[in-house]
């Protein structure tokens, strides 16, 4: 004859698997939330499965840097391709000007997001001038504040080519050596990416 089970054992014994059951419920929950969060800190923190690749072609600034503290006031709201030229405008920095400008062109339906300027420390000859005013008539020009620009942008003395979102970050850098159609790609690339601008 078997021993049959009391009803107090029987409901404590379901009782305690519901508990079981309670705590791993709670701990899987806690892992799913935490656990992504806990690898990307350590990944963060010991570097690894970090991606060596990367798909912009320029210096990315992304230390919250403005146009502002790069010597340029302005409050243009779009996204910018700005040249700057922390001297004269040389054969360099007008390279980047028009580069600028077919850039602006070659986004064809998202032209119209960006603009294309020009930041000089010293006046613009009076020819050059003369021609951007005639040729470039959407372009815009802006004084550079030489120290500023010194502090933001440190041994950086030769034309630059830089991509500015609409809140006047600093997003990439290009030097005057720089390949169109790169820039274009990480244009056009940025803007499919933005909900700005």
């Amino acid at each position: 004859m078997g021993t049959a089970m009391s009803p107090t054992s029987t409901s404590e014994t379901r009782a305690l698997k519901s508990r079981r059951k309670g705590r791993w419920q709670l701990m899987l929950v806690l892992l799913v939330a935490i656990g992504p969060m806990i690898l990307a800190t350590s990944m963060y923190t010991f570097k690894f499965w970090v991606p060596d690749s990367r798909s912009f072609h320029g210096e990315l600034i992304g230390n919250g840097e403005t146009r502002a503290e790069l010597g340029v006031q302005t409050d243009e709201k779009r996204w910018q391709l700005l040249v700057t030229a922390p001297s004269q405008c040389d054969a360099d920095c007008q390279q980047l000007v028009y580069l600028a400008r077919q850039i602006q062109i070659g986004l064809g339906r998202d032209a119209s997001r960006a603009s294309h300027a020009i930041t000089t420390a010293q006046p613009l000859s009076a020819e050059y001038d003369a021609r951007l005013t005639r040729e470039y008539p959407q372009l815009q020009r802006y004084a550079l504040d030489v120290k500023r620009y010194q502090r933001a942008a440190p041994g950086i003395e030769l034309p630059q080519l830089w991509i500015v979102d609409p809140h006047g970050n600093l997003v990439l850098r290009y030097g005057a050596q720089v390949n169109g159609k790169d820039v274009l790609n990480d244009m056009r690339q940025l803007l499919k990416l933005s909900n700005i601008g």
